[in-house]
């Protein structure tokens, strides 16, 4: 049952331990941030920070023969934790929409983009085969995708990594979720792609309120699309704060050496 909350999304004291077979490895101390309505949240770091395991224990992908996840994780102040397997499988895509960083990988090769797009659609609404084949076409056609019905029996390989990505945003704005956990989405693309993507994103923002975490290790992106930041290292939250107030003054020494990581030549994406 959900309660009245301002807070889509709320994290608190999520943990992650690898049990090793001769004891537990924490991955992931302890962390808390919580996500407003609309709003967009920034998780950035290096590789291997513990970014992508935090977005895979609040999505519960972790294997959990081998990972111990404890802490509390809120969906508009329903407890996630304690849903079944089958219950979270009615979340994920309904009420958390998930962009992938390598979208090739988001999609079964032998099934055509029209035949994937259609089941998600079914198994989370109750259209038709019908009527969801032509939201799909009409979703596909307002990311400004060409030929959107040529491109529904097409394979997934027959489409670039900035087209599935388009795809998986579309399929996200069929189904309007409270949330969507966007996992590096501009990670393989080239500047005009980057820059379609976000804007797609932003527009899913905008018109359905949907709230984004948005997490990668491009500063560029974060700076142009985050209301907020959290920085991650070695499994930790080291600072968090408004997206000006951490680039315009950062406070813990492994933010200041992000931003100054930054390459200096490199010109930032047009404006959103």
């Amino acid at each position: 049952m959900e309660v009245d909350t301002p807070n889509v999304l709320e994290v608190r004291n999520l943990q992650v331990n690898l049990n090793t077979g001769t004891g537990l490895v924490s991955l992931l101390e302890p962390v808390h941030f919580q996500l407003g309505k609309g709003r967009v949240f920034g998780l950035v770091g290096e590789s291997g920070s513990g970014k992508s395991i935090t977005c895979k224990a609040i999505l519960q992908l972790l294997d959990q023969r081998r990972m111990e996840v404890s802490g509390s994780v809120r969906l508009n102040g329903r407890e996630l934790g304690s849903l079944s397997s089958e219950e979270m499988r009615c979340i994920r895509g309904k009420e958390i929409g998930c962009i992938m960083q390598n979208p090739m990988n988001a999609f079964t090769p032998v099934f055509t983009i029209g035949a994937q797009f259609i089941e998600t659609l079914r198994t989370h609404t109750g259209l038709s085969k019908r009527q969801a084949r032509e939201r799909a076409t009409a979703a596909l056609a307002d990311m400004n995708l060409p030929e959107p019905g040529k491109l529904m029996r097409m394979y997934p390989f027959q489409l670039s990594g900035g087209m599935l990505q388009r795809v998986m945003i579309a399929i996200s704005m069929c189904l309007q979720p409270a949330l969507v956990i966007a996992d590096e989405p501009t990670t393989a693309l080239d500047v005009v792609n980057q820059l379609k993507v976000l804007r797609e994103l932003d527009r899913l923002r905008m018109e359905y309120g949907t709230s984004i975490l948005l997490v990668s290790h491009d500063l560029g992106v974060i700076s142009q699309m985050a209301d907020e930041v959290a920085v991650m290292y070695k499994g930790n939250i080291v600072e968090q704060a408004e997206v000006y107030e951490l680039f315009n003054n950062p406070q813990h020494k492994y933010t200041r050496e992000l931003l100054q990581a930054r390459p200096r030549s490199s010109k930032a994406l047009s404006p959103l």
